[in-house]
């Protein structure tokens, strides 16, 4: 084995990736496996609740061509929530916001995953956008209001993490 000597550049390169490697560990960007998951609660959007309906039916589907998704997990431990159920409503080729046919409800899969398809999401005051509700009595009530990168977009995620009511 011969003896390797460093010069100061590499000294100071490997110095600033660990450093970097620190820092990023601080920041939550990298976790060791060991640690243990603290998932902190959803806050509401301002704007969230407008023209919301209460107890939106289950429903299949609200069209197509859009796909709205998401997780629901619970706060702190960062469990999947299954039989959750999420309300979905949003201006669209139908017509707006208040317009009945536009407002839905689904029920989170076992992994905390749903989804619905609906009909485009068009802009609505100038921003194309959703809405998501919870709102049943189990966990705090959180609403919603993602707005897309681009009116041309053909899906939105939105994702809770619910503390308990």
């Amino acid at each position: 084995m011969t003896p390797h000597s460093f010069n100061r550049r590499q000294i100071l390169s490997g110095a600033g990736v660990c450093g970097a490697a620190m820092v990023a560990s601080s920041a939550g960007m990298v976790l060791p496996a060991s640690a243990a998951a603290n998932f902190a609660p959803t806050k509401t959007m301002r704007g969230g609740a407008n023209n919301y309906s209460p107890n939106a039916p289950i429903v299949e589907n609200l069209g197509t061509g859009f796909l709205m998704y998401g997780t629901v997990l619970k706060a702190v431990s960062g469990e999947p929530l299954s039989n959750i159920r999420i309300q979905i409503w949003a201006a669209t080729g139908r017509g707006g916001e208040r317009e009945p046919s536009n407002h839905g409800s689904v029920l989170t899969k076992a992994d905390g995953s749903f989804e619905l398809e609906m009909t485009q999401i068009v802009p609505n005051f100038g921003q194309a956008h959703g809405h998501l509700a919870y709102d049943d009595p189990e966990f705090k009530t959180v609403f919603l209001r993602p707005v897309m990168n681009s009116a041309s977009d053909t899906s939105l995620r939105a994702d809770f993490v619910l503390a308990p009511a």
